[in-house]
């Protein structure tokens, strides 16, 4: 009764775009229900894509057409997630975390792979697939365990700088891994020999190198710099976008990957004055197709299957997060954290990682083992990751505990706060500042000359620049943006300024702030009088308006020119 309704009403739709709706809907409640119980949205994925899999609605709807379609906006999703690894991921911070991120996480996945590979081959799984294996389970999930931090206030805790350092390496490990992954992967009518293929993987390589090198260098910075200043928010989100996409699908004409490609084009943009403004634009849609992507992961597990292997489920994700805790946690007490510290660390990291499961879908497809393996290293992993919020938060007390009985001291690790990241991460009682024309630089100047730490939110290219010149701690970001507010730090500001005369941005802006500070200043400027009033309703602390001090002026100058 009940398909039969579901077959009437769906008629006429879209097979995909049906399936996309439940999908999203099924998301939205599963997520409300783990946030009131204060557990990660990132389970109510997999559980919403394991539903849809399992209650026969997949097949009313189009069946594995429509599952396809949506693995393929989900890749999308993927394409977006190496963009802004490439994005965030900073020179400065690998050279100030150089050796944590080096000697910790070379030894991390070192380790890691060494484990995971001997007991692959003792399963008797073929060499490739035990590589594979191996790399997907030494992965972490960078996403989960950092957000984790941060919501619990640890961001910059040594435990957390030691997971932001390994992740740093793993980044930079899983990039080679794809650029060799088809060398792995057996492919249908290729016989070639190895030494031919990996001729061939260098030269293609070799050729992108080039090709991403010129886009990187003159390319892409130009196209943003015209961009930047027609002032359109749409056409610079269009460019990013294209160029993300661009080089993505030139590594996948040359057989590279379109990760790899997407990664580069991030790594290209990483160090210039438009990345904060690019994740503000890119990371909603990030988080769109990611989220797809780890709902059908979720579509991808059979609970017969899986309720049939919850033994060995169970054993793997056990295993797997124990061994990972207990070699990170290793690893940093030697590179000399606090036993608490490096407690915190080891099970920040001590999950699979999103690439893990990208891994594994692509050795599935290829059938380097079977179904039963493939549904338990899935269930495993996607298990391991939708449990480390809640096992990071069980580390304080375990490491409170561990302190009271002396076993919290340690030497600890100090971190150069140089790069404009950590600056800007670092600021505390500071006043955020937002547009740096004739208004904002003067404020700026005499907030400065108060002793007043400051930053500036700014959208004029050639201003950032020369402000960051200066040593200034600023953002080429949109006040209009919510994640700017992120980027911010405005929890931990003492005022804000609006120093723009536009209305609507201002009131975009007001309404972001007063949902994260309810209690903070807000300085506010208006161009007319009708303006005052609505900025004050929506929650300006005061509202300087042009067109009052204009005429105030106006009349000083005029009785001063009367001699009165």
């Amino acid at each position: 009764m009940i398909s039969t309704i579901l077959i009437a009403a769906a008629e006429g739709i879209p097979p995909v775009f049906a399936l996309l709706a439940l999908m999203l809907a099924g998301v939205v409640l599963v997520s409300l229900l783990l946030l009131h119980l204060q557990q990660s949205m990132l389970a109510g994925y997999f559980i919403c894509g394991v539903v849809i899999a399992n209650s026969g609605v997949l097949d009313l709807l189009g069946g594995g057409e429509s599952h396809e379609r949506v693995s393929q906006m989900a890749e999308f999703g993927v394409v977006l997630l190496m963009f802004t690894l490439g994005l965030e991921f900073s020179l400065g911070e690998l050279r100030f975390l150089r050796r944590l991120a080096f000697v910790g996480g070379g030894w991390q996945m070192g380790l890691c792979m060494f484990v995971a590979a001997a007991a692959s081959i003792a399963m008797l799984l073929p060499w490739q697939a035990a590589v594979i294996v191996s790399v997907a389970l030494a992965m972490s999930s960078t996403a989960v365990s950092l957000k984790s931090f941060q919501d619990m206030g640890l961001e910059a805790s040594p435990g957390a700088r030691m997971a932001l350092a390994v992740a740093i390496f793993q980044d930079l490990f899983i990039i080679v891994f794809f650029l060799f992954l088809p060398l792995l992967l057996p492919q249908p009518g290729v016989e070639a020999a190895l030494m031919p293929r990996l001729g061939s993987l260098a030269l293609r390589g070799g050729l992108f190198v080039v090709l991403a090198g010129v886009a990187a260098r003159w390319v892409i910075p130009w196209v943003l710099n015209a961009v930047s200043r027609t002032r359109s928010r749409e056409l610079f989100t269009l460019s990013v976008i294209g160029s993300c996409v661009g080089l993505a699908f030139i590594g996948g004409l040359l057989g590279l990957g379109l990760v790899l490609g997407a990664f580069v084009a991030g790594l290209a943009v990483s160090e210039s004055i438009f990345k904060h403004r690019i994740l503000a634009d890119v990371m909603p849609l990030k988080d769109l197709f990611l989220t797809l992507f780890f709902v059908s992961v979720g579509l991808m597990i059979d609970l017969k299957a899986a309720a049939q292997l919850w033994l060995p489920i169970c054993a793997l994700t056990a295993v797997l997060m124990l061994i990972k805790a207990g070699v990170i946690t290793f690893i940093a007490r030697y590179l000399g954290l606090a036993r608490r510290q490096s407690l915190m660390a080891g099970i920040g990291l001590c999950s699979a990682g999103e690439f893990s499961l990208v891994l594994l879908q692509q050795a599935g497809a290829a059938k380097l083992w079977s179904i039963e393996t493939q549904q338990t290293l899935l269930v495993a992993s996607a298990f391991s990751m939708g449990l480390l919020p809640a096992l990071l938060k069980l580390g304080q007390p375990l490491g409170d505990w561990l302190v009271k009985r002396g076993w919290g001291r340690g030497k600890p690790v100090k971190f150069d706060a140089g790069s404009l990241r950590q600056r800007v991460a670092g600021l505390k009682d500071h006043a955020i500042i937002c547009g740096h024309g004739p208004v904002g630089e003067k404020l700026n100047k005499a907030l400065t000359d108060a002793g007043v730490r400051t930053l500036v939110v700014e959208l004029n290219a050639e201003t950032v620049r020369n402000l960051q010149r200066q040593g200034q701690a600023v953002l080429f970001a949109d006040a209009s943006h919510e994640e700017t507010w992120e980027l911010t730090k405005l929890k931990s500001a003492r005022m804000v300024a609006l120093t723009f005369p536009d209305a609507t941005v201002n009131a975009q802006a007001l309404a972001m702030i007063r949902e994260q500070r309810p209690d903070i200043a807000v300085l506010a400027r208006a161009r007319f009088s009708s303006d005052v009033e609505r900025l004050k309703r929506l929650g300006a602390t005061q509202v300087v308006n042009d067109e009052t001090e204009a005429s105030r002026a106006m009349e000083d100058a005029a009785l001063t020119l009367q001699g009165a």
